[in-house]
């Protein structure tokens, strides 16, 4: 009998916090198994948002073709299941052509939508849908995470404030049924695998990885990140949008409107970002199937690799 997981494609995901050490290599691991990077981060598929986001720079991406990058501008709506359909329709293709697709980012959701694809138990109402993403982007998420707060308290608990898609998705739930979202899906909103994966966790000592992550604000100051968000800021997009109150957009909005010191600025901002990572470790540990290594393991995570994809083709 055929194993039904060698129907679906095949897929190496490099996860893991900010700051660890994705980008180098996934870039070294694209070069050696003739494969292309595909950015799972939330904050880089903006445009003009290069410095804030730890973008990979216009070198890295010379040398590895990266997609879902620079595909959105800052004010156009985009959410997890959106990036899922766009990503898998990117993979299939590159698939076709012999290309190796490396899934590489920190966000999560966008990784676990992408896998798994939401689903989708009770139908929805293009309508309410669209009538709470016009909401959304007048009036801000937060005024909508408040609402699914009194609505859905056990939903709201679970999802991120910022987490556009899913605080719509549970409100248009309870909206056309007047029942939490949980009800229909048991808590976890995704249905089965749709591909196959091999997932290598990147992790290093905390202490280490928090020192990198200082020194990467620091390195972030020096290369323009307050002119990046000025710019932002002249080309007349809104300090409220959803990208600009994102780690290292909002910090320097809050220095610009005097509300912190220049200090302050950057000290919150490294806190900030040590915090975030924390959660993205979180997410990730709780990942069943992850294996997990060390950047520096270079000939491990190869020969995992090459077993993967040895067994996925024969």
């Amino acid at each position: 009998m055929a194993n039904m997981a060698k129907e679906k494609p095949d897929i190496i995901v490099i996860c893991g916090p900010t700051g660890v050490g994705k980008t180098g290599t996934a870039i070294r691991l694209a070069k050696q198994f003739r494969g292309e990077i595909i950015g799972a981060d939330s904050m880089q598929i903006y445009r003009y948002m290069d410095i804030g986001t730890a973008k990979p720079t216009k070198e890295e991406q010379k040398e590895i073709v990266h997609h879902m990058i620079d595909i959105r501008d800052p004010d156009e709506p985009y959410d997890a299941g959106t990036f899922a359909n766009e990503a898998l329709k990117k993979i299939t293709e590159l698939k076709k052509e012999g290309i190796v697709p490396l899934l590489v980012g920190g966000t999560g959701l966008y990784i676990k939508a992408l896998i798994y694809g939401f689903s989708r138990e009770t139908p929805i109402d293009p309508d309410v849908l669209r009538r709470l993403k016009e909401e959304a982007k007048e009036y801000g998420i937060m005024v909508l995470y408040e609402r699914l707060k009194e609505k859905d308290p056990a939903a709201a608990e679970k999802i991120h404030p910022n987490d556009t898609f899913r605080i719509v998705r549970a409100l248009e739930v309870f909206e056309k049924t007047g029942k939490p979202i949980s009800t229909f899906h048991g808590n976890h909103g995704f249905s089965n695998s749709r591909l196959s994966t091999l997932t290598i966790g990147l992790k290093i000592e905390r202490e280490t990885l928090y020192d990198h992550i200082n020194r990467r604000v620091d390195e972030m100051i020096k290369a323009g990140l307050l002119d990046e968000v000025k710019g932002l800021l002249q080309k007349g997009y809104s300090p409220k949008l959803k990208p600009m109150q994102s780690i290292g957009y909002r910090h320097m909005v809050e220095y610009l409107q005097d509300n912190l010191s220049w200090e302050d600025a950057i000290s919150t901002l490294q806190r900030d970002t040590r915090r975030y990572a924390k959660r993205q470790f979180t997410w990730f540990k709780a990942v069943d199937g992850v294996k997990w290594f060390n950047p520096a393991q270079q000939e491990e995570i190869t020969k995992e690799i090459s077993a993967f994809l040895r067994g996925s083709r024969s």
